[in-house]
């Protein structure tokens, strides 16, 4: 299990723990119950359980099913051992399918019934109520944990897929913007060159440069372009040329979808050249996406920072960055190896790995100049 688990699970245990050393004796002073050195090692064993909660629920849930059942049937006094039993049957229910759970549920009421039936304290039939609710009240709230948990998760995951899909469209509208655009210019202006070739050369020439300067300018915004062919990108409005300035409503599209977006810039906002103003948009663009998709519940935090002959971007996030920066990409340029190719081909840098103290870090360099 991941280890940012283990950290709850211990301060939960080791409060059950010291709630249930310090709270057994006065329980039982208001109960007139004498809470005997019998008790506590029962109330140890039960909260310790809890450590392992969620590597191992059923075993937890059988460990202080027992401890709680053979404390009650000793006649010691309801207190802080329930505590640890309603957390064993919660984890059980909000961790495990709802067939095993219903199962395991099943047989920890059976056992605390033993109670019921044949306690030094037993309240009688009408302790049946109480005894079930013990169980029932726990198990409802971690099925309904679960519940929403996975939902949550699929709506993330649909989400994704969905702005993927737009994007994937959205890209498709502008590479055929930007080819037709450019061959009906080149097509033109290369029809003027032949008309004009024999009769009136000094026209042809102007007419072949600007057929290189068209076909170099289509080249250029292309080739930046598809490189999102490749990848799944967090966008899906009709733009033809998203940048920079597009960032707070990317950061309310994924606060939307349930990432937290901080965004700063540092320095005064430039106007950058197209190709670069939507490398950097992308690089951003892509950062999150990873972010929705892979770091689980995380925050995230966009830095953009303009100077003289520069624009950087930088995107942290507290998430799960080893998993993400250790997970081998598909061939042909998809994820971090797409935001890379998409700024070195325009002269930047780019690097990407685990942030401290923990999450993800991805940051990229792009100059205010377009690449050769």
């Amino acid at each position: 299990m991941d280890r940012e688990r283990r950290w709850p699970d211990a301060l939960l245990t080791v409060a059950l723990l010291a709630i249930g050393l310090v709270g057994t004796a006065p329980a039982g002073v208001n109960q007139g119950v004498d809470a005997g050195p019998g008790a506590y090692p029962l109330v140890v064993v039960a909260a310790l359980a809890v450590a392992v909660r969620r590597r191992r629920p059923l075993v937890t849930l059988a460990v202080v099913t027992v401890a709680t059942t053979a404390y009650l049937v000793l006649g010691y006094p309801y207190g802080p051992i329930l505590l640890s039993f309603f957390v064993a049957v919660y984890t059980v229910a909000a961790y495990r399918p709802v067939r095993d759970a219903a199962v395991a549920g099943a047989g920890a009421l059976a056992a605390l019934l033993a109670y019921v039936l044949f306690g030094a304290r037993s309240p009688g039939l009408v302790g049946l109520m109480p005894v079930a609710a013990w169980v029932v009240v726990p198990f409802a709230a971690g099925v309904t944990a679960r519940l929403s948990r996975e939902a949550v998760a699929r709506n993330r995951t649909d989400e994704a897929r969905r702005l993927a899909d737009a994007e994937r469209l959205r890209v498709a509208r502008e590479v055929h913007d930007v080819v037709g655009h450019g061959l009906a210019a080149i097509h033109l202006q290369a029809e003027i060159a032949l008309h004009l070739l024999d009769r009136r050369p000094e026209q042809a020439e102007a007419a072949l440069t600007a057929i290189s300067r068209t076909s170099k300018e289509a080249l250029d915004e292309l080739r930046v372009t598809l490189t999102v062919v490749r990848r799944e990108e967090v966008a899906d409005e009709r733009a033809p040329a998203p940048g920079l300035d597009q960032l707070p409503h990317l950061r309310e599209r994924l606060a939307g979808a349930g990432v937290p977006v901080t965004v700063e810039v540092t320095g005064a906002p430039l106007a950058l050249p197209v190709a670069v103003d939507l490398a950097a948009y992308r690089v951003v663009q892509e950062a999150l996406t990873n972010v929705l998709r892979h770091a689980g519940p995380a925050t995230a935090a966009v830095r953009v920072g303009y100077a003289p002959g520069e624009v950087t971007v930088e995107v942290t996030d507290t998430g799960r960055g080893r998993s993400r920066d250790a997970a081998p990409e598909p061939s042909g340029g998809s994820g971090l190896a797409g935001m890379r190719e998409r700024v070195t081909a325009l002269g930047g840098t780019f690097s990407a790995g685990p942030a401290a103290p923990g999450g993800f870090r991805v940051h990229a360099t792009l100059p205010l100049r377009e690449a050769a």
